[in-house]
């Protein structure tokens, strides 16, 4: 069954079905939390941003694949698989693993690439923006990328933050106000690179 289910996504009651049109999937149990067979969402990436996924995929597959594999061929060269620890902590390794390939796969597959700097009189997708907090007078300078590659410690925020949805579109001169966990912060877009 695994291998014959395709594009198959879930309906009220845990029903598994094909796209309309197509016969019902039988024998799907629950896809869980992750739903595997779930459609997936459309992932906002800047050329770096994908050029990164793409080398960690690689990495996985190619140097981390063979260590677990590895690993998991010591563990039951040990012998007694009932009783031994480190064949059930390379065998979660692995599902780990493949679970975080599976994942990065499908972002690369369902990505599209952010073209920044077409136009510097907004803020858009790929801009770098210079944002003043009107309180306290305070200038910050962040990056709006997709949420997949959004990192706060590297000033690239998410189109999906607070922060991101307030300041898209805006431009420099504009007052917006970003309400999060601590109040509402009101900033000035002082300027777009």
């Amino acid at each position: 069954i695994r291998g014959s289910i395709r594009r198959c996504f879930f309906l009220r009651g845990g029903r598994a079905r094909n796209v309309p049109g197509e016969s019902v999937c039988e024998g799907v149990p629950s896809a869980g939390k992750r739903g595997i067979l779930m459609a997936e969402k459309r992932v906002m990436l800047t050329e770096e941003g994908y050029k990164k996924l793409q080398e960690k995929l690689d990495y996985l597959k190619s140097v981390r694949r063979i260590e677990v594999s590895e690993r998991l061929k010591a563990a039951i060269a040990l012998g007694d698989l009932s009783e031994n620890s480190e064949y059930d902590d390379a065998k979660n390794e692995q599902a780990f693993l493949e679970g975080e390939i599976l994942d990065l796969e499908a972002k690369i597959r369902n990505s599209d690439i952010i073209q920044g700097g077409a136009s510097s009189d907004t803020v858009q997708m790929g801009s770098t923006v210079v944002v003043k907090d009107v309180e306290f007078d305070e200038q910050e300078t962040y990056t709006l990328v997709g949420s997949a590659e959004a990192d706060p410690t590297e000033f690239k925020i998410s189109n999906e933050s607070p922060v991101g949805a307030a300041i898209i579109g805006k431009k420099v001169g504009d007052r917006v106000d970003v309400h999060a966990p601590a109040g509402i912060i009101q900033y000035e877009v002082v300027e777009i690179k």
